[in-house]
Parts: structure tokens; C-alpha cells; sequence
């Protein structure tokens, strides 16, 4: 099975110190992942990395004309993966906009039927749990649901390096078991889910939003 990590940043600069403190909290997610399914594969997307073009313009969007390849390569990973990682931090209280936006490319079909985990981290004390709170109504309506389970990493500087190893390698047993307890609940929900699809497609099931609000509309 296929999981894919989404880091929530998009910023490369100083101060803060460390510029981009979601890598480490991202890095340390696929450690913990690998660390306890290592049978599985898992892959970390960067919105750095994605060109999503100047203007807003979501996947579905294009219709029969030809699709930025970036956009079309991830499509094509979303709606082969197992299960989703969203890792984010906190921005006014909800969850980061650079995130949101690399989302809202894609439609609800490519992420539909199978299951998320929340992973939000914070400079500061509280470690991103109001975004956490918006995030599951975001996730929900996007068709990945969150699992039960989150993960919150207070003072993140002070955790994980820039490789997701913890700075006091006396409580990365600890740190292991938090982050295991959620990524248990996504491993199970996704093998659920996938060993369901076998049975009944759920695609045959509704008809999806793909090109106009309408297709949501009641009659």
C-alpha cells in the first residue's frame, strides 16, 4: 500500500529559525511511518516542489485540454494512494494556507473513500491544535476522513532535526508511541477501506464532483 505526507509549508526563508520548521516535523512522520510499516511506501509531497501556475486553477478544470504535468502527475498519486499524512501549521487559528491552496487543486474524487491523519506542530506551546479543529470539516469534505487519532508537536524546534530525529534521543520511544497510535489507525482504516473497494467499487456509488458545483446540487 501507498500512503502520501503533505507538508503544509511553503516557506524558505529567515528569520523564523529554522526557516521551515514543517520539514523536520514531516521527516519525522515518514520515519515513525517506516519505522512501524515498513512493508508499506510512503512519500512526502512538497508544495515547493509542485508548480501550481500563477493563477488558480484547479485539475478538474481543464477539461480535454492538456493538464499542467505537475498538477496530472500528482492527481495520478492521490488517487493511487492508500491513505493521507496532512501535516500543517497553525495560521490565525486554521490550517496553513499553503496547504489548503495545494489541495483545492484537486477534486474530492481523487481523495474520496479513504482515510487521513492530522499532524500539526507549532514554535509554541500549543502545537497547532486549533488548526487541527478546521482541518477535520476541510479533510472530511475533501472525502479523506480524519482517523480519531492526532498528532500535535508543541515547541517543534525543540523536538525533531531537520532529518525528524528527536534533539533528546531518550524520548524518541515516546515520541514513537504518539505518533504510532495515529498512524495505526490510518494503516487500518486504509486496509479496510481497500479490501471493501474490492468488493463494491465506491465510485459506482455516487457520481462525482468533477467539473461544475452543480454535479452537488439537490434536484
Amino acid at each position: 500500500m501507498r500512503y502520501l505526507i503533505f507538508l503544509g509549508s511553503s516557506r524558505k526563508s529567515s528569520p523564523p529559525n529554522p526557516p521551515r520548521l514543517g520539514e523536520h516535523v514531516t521527516q519525522a512522520c515518514k520515519r515513525y511511518f517506516q519505522q512501524a510499516y515498513p512493508q508499506h511506501e510512503i512519500e512526502i509531497i512538497d508544495p515547493l516542489l509542485i508548480d501550481t501556475g500563477s493563477v488558480f486553477k484547479p485539475h478538474f478544470a481543464y477539461g480535454q485540454r492538456t493538464v499542467p504535468e505537475t498538477l496530472d502527475t500528482l492527481a495520478n498519486k492521490i488517487r493511487s494512494a492508500s491513505g493521507y499524512l496532512m501535516v500543517s501549521p497553525e495560521y490565525n487559528h486554521s490550517m496553513s494556507p499553503a496547504l489548503a491552496h495545494l489541495l483545492n487543486h484537486f477534486g474530492s474524487s481523487n481523495f474520496a473513500f479513504k482515510p487521513s491523519l492530522i499532524v500539526t506542530y507549532s514554535a509554541g506551546q500549543w502545537g497547532g491544535v486549533r488548526a487541527a479543529v478546521g482541518m477535520r470539516s476541510f479533510l472530511s469534505e475533501l472525502g479523506c476522513l480524519p482517523v480519531s487519532a492526532m498528532v500535535h508537536v508543541p515547541k517543534a524546534a525543540e523536538i525533531f532535526n531537520n532529518e525528524g530525529r528527536c534533539l533528546d534521543a531518550d524520548s524518541d520511544a515516546q515520541w514513537a508511541s504518539y505518533f504510532e497510535r495515529g498512524i495505526s489507525q490510518l494503516v487500518w482504516w486504509a486496509q479496510a477501506a481497500a479490501t471493501h473497494a474490492e468488493q463494491v467499487d465506491p465510485h459506482d456509488l455516487i457520481k462525482h464532483f468533477q467539473r461544475d458545483p452543480s454535479q452537488r446540487n439537490a434536484p
